[in-house]
């Protein structure tokens, strides 16, 4: 058996974080490379890859600018990856979108363009890389969910759906695969201040989501980065279908 320190580390792992040119996916692809990854990052913007490509190391990193709402872009990355640097250990599925506003509001474009991104191209990621890990039977997935995923949130009613449905694929598959060696787990974050929301929070709502966290603020991305290492690592290779919150204590305060 690994000692504490081995079963942390990912030294020798490729993994490959999707959405990791800012936010949570960067903090998450960082914190992978200073463990010891070789980590590829992916995502649709060309300009902030090569931002964290530079902030990873050239030597460990490579960024690719992918839209992967079109699943056939998700099976070519995955080739690619895999031809270039060898089979990919982990996936790190951290692509997200959201609009803040009434159900009611919500219009058709809104709901697909939040249903594609959030949840489509983690289903479609997740089996692209998927069969290649049950084909030679190992590999970590880990997708980002949300506190979202464990209950109603007034005025993201097409976010928390999706997020439902994240947790809901990541359980489905860690039974389809657990037994062929891949295990898919997810981490649902409290409120982190994030591109994704910074501007788009409402003053009070920042102000009642440090309210209601135990702990009195908000998260800060890079304390996520622990949970994402320990699902990735040797040191949880039990741990298969769990949603890992990382919240500050909110939904332990209660209502």
């Amino acid at each position: 058996m690994k000692d504490k320190t081995d079963a942390f580390s990912m030294d020798g792992a490729v993994a490959m974080v999707i959405g990791g040119s800012s936010g949570i996916g960067r903090a998450i692809a960082l914190g992978m490379r200073a463990a010891g990854a070789r980590v590829l990052v992916a995502a649709r913007g060309r300009e902030r890859l090569d931002a964290v490509a530079a902030e990873l190391g050239a030597d460990a990193s490579v960024a690719y600018s992918a839209d992967l709402r079109a699943p056939d872009a998700a099976r070519a990355l995955a080739e690619r990856a895999e031809r270039e640097h060898g089979p990919v250990d982990v996936l790190v599925n951290c692509q997200g979108t959201t609009t803040i506003k009434p159900a009611l509001d919500v219009d058709e474009a809104e709901y697909d363009a939040i249903m594609d991104t959030n949840v489509k191209t983690v289903f479609f990621a997740c089996t692209a890389f998927g069969a290649r890990m049950t084909a030679r039977g190992s590999g970590a997935i880990i997708n980002i969910a949300s506190l979202a995923a464990h209950s109603g949130w007034s005025l993201a009613a097409a976010y928390c759906a999706s997020k439902w449905a994240v947790t809901g694929l990541t359980q489905t598959l860690a039974a389809e695969w657990g037994g062929r060696g891949v295990r898919v787990n997810a981490i649902a974050p409290g409120f982190f201040l994030t591109d994704l929301n910074r501007d788009k929070m409402p003053p009070e709502r920042k102000a009642e989501a440090i309210r209601r966290c135990a702990m009195g603020r908000m998260g800060d991305v890079s304390e996520l980065v622990g949970a994402a290492l320990f699902l990735a690592s040797p040191a949880a290779r039990f741990v298969n279908g769990a949603t890992l919150r990382v919240d500050g204590g909110y939904l332990a305060s209660g209502i």
